[in-house]
């Protein structure tokens, strides 16, 4: 790994991170303030449930928002380097790329203009080099920061293993003994625990000349479906089997699901490589770690 001389030995200050107040961005926020960081939080609302406890946690919180990029160059001043998760948006007609793309495009803009010196932006792993699942527009997003002139590393994360914990959707989660997801059952599918993805960003945070200019693909683990609930009915004592969805549901859920579907079947997968990740992060969780972590609990929780 390589990077320019003057940031060798650059550990910024301060570092700005962006959806806090969700899943990686809240994560990594309390990371950062964990090791010692001093972390400002990007909120649209300060006085919601997840900024307050943010700032008890010792975050400075800064009101902004993607969608008025006005809002970004005060909570910009004065930063040193930045998380970066541009919110996605996704609807009745799948994702709205464009808008996506505009989002990231005007915070990169807006640090390039406030002295910003370094981004780590989270992205998403795809079955394919074109991306696929929402990975179209975080892809644009990711040129746009290649051609910023700022120093940048990408993160590229896997299904997390906490999608486990999800209620309410037609696939992932667990609904009356059930998880019912797009892959097929026999073949291993990667994943990754949030919580590695805000150790690895934090990693990159303390020594930005090592990582600058890379792309990682995130993954803690690889286990069929199968496997994988068999691993939670030992956890929690609760009967869990997999099933797979069919492609006339898949497709009922739009074209992307429909494709994601089909490329599971033909061999195509997340293709992140665990033994360099480990070597990166010692501490990788495997999906049994995370179970006896934290996951089994949760999940118990929810099960009960």
């Amino acid at each position: 790994m390589s990077a320019q001389k003057d940031l060798a030995s650059s550990r910024h200050d301060l570092i700005l991170v962006t959806g806090a107040t969700g899943k990686q961005g809240g994560v990594t926020a309390r990371r950062l303030l964990d090791t010692g960081r001093s972390v400002r939080v990007l909120v649209r609302d300060p006085e919601s449930a997840a900024a307050q406890a943010l700032a008890a946690a010792g975050a400075e919180l800064a009101v902004g928002d993607f969608d008025r990029p006005e809002t970004l160059a005060p909570a910009l001043a004065g930063v040193g380097a930045a998380f970066l998760v541009p919110p996605a948006a996704y609807g009745p007609d799948g994702w709205d790329v464009d808008l996506e793309v505009a989002r990231g495009r005007a915070f990169i803009d807006a640090a390039a203009a406030a002295g910003v010196e370094y981004i780590v932006f989270t992205t998403v792993a795809s079955l394919t080099e074109d991306g696929q699942w929402g990975a179209q527009g975080k892809r644009r997003v990711e040129e746009a920061l290649r051609a910023s002139g700022l120093h940048w590393t990408i993160l590229r994360p896997v299904r997390f293993m906490e999608n486990y914990l999800m209620r309410g959707f037609p696939v992932d989660g667990i609904n009356d003994g059930v998880h019912r997801h797009l892959f097929p059952a026999d073949k291993p599918i990667q994943s990754i625990a949030i919580e590695d993805i805000a150790v690895i960003a934090q990693l990159a945070f303390d020594d930005p000349a090592r990582f600058h200019g890379e792309v990682l693909e995130l993954a803690g683990d690889a286990l069929t479906m199968t496997e994988a609930a068999a691993a939670i009915t030992a956890a929690t004592g609760h009967q869990v089997r997999y099933v797979e969805a069919s492609q006339a549901d898949a497709e009922a859920m739009g074209p992307e699901v429909g494709v994601v579907w089909r490329l599971s079947r033909e061999g195509r997968g997340w293709h992140a490589d665990i033994p360099v990740v480990r070597e990166i992060h010692p501490g990788l969780r495997t999906f049994e770690a995370w179970l006896a972590e934290s996951g089994a609990a949760r999940l118990k929780s929810l099960l009960d």
